[in-house]
């Protein structure tokens, strides 16, 4: 699967808000850190998947309480509550985006170094319950 010029653009502006916002969670909830890369994040996923795509995912009925939440952690980042701001989010992101952990558990056991240490007895079952992952009984 090739991506577009736009699409590239979009992975690194979302790289970039991730690394934005773990830095400004370690630097003490830095206000302006945390409402930078929430832009860039919110940008860069516009950029990857679209805007209607992405406004039809935030507008599902099924994700309202996630987007509610995710959308209120960024006004209250904004409006110089990131402490209280990063907690609502983190729970909105949890809701919108925690169908993808077990795919992307899956995708990180693959992995030649990570699948290793993911596939330990008691990693492995940490993480099948922190990802929501079913185990076969086959």
């Amino acid at each position: 699967m090739w991506l577009t010029d736009a699409q590239k653009i979009g992975v690194a502006l979302t790289s970039f808000g991730g690394l934005f916002m773990l830095l400004g969670v370690l630097l003490f909830f830095d206000g302006a850190l945390l409402a930078l890369g929430n832009v860039l994040f919110l940008s860069g996923l516009t950029l990857i998947i679209g805007p209607h795509k992405t406004f039809y995912f935030f507008a599902r009925k099924q994700k309202l309480r996630g987007t509610v939440c995710f959308i209120g952690g960024i006004l209250l980042v904004f409006f110089k509550w990131p402490f209280v701001g990063v907690i609502v989010e983190t729970f909105g992101f949890l809701n919108l985006f925690g169908d993808f952990f077990p795919v992307i558990l899956t995708f990180l056991r693959q992995l030649p170094g990570v699948g290793h240490i993911l596939s330990l007895p008691y990693i492995r079952d940490v993480a099948d319950r922190v990802a929501g992952s079913r185990t076969s009984v086959v």
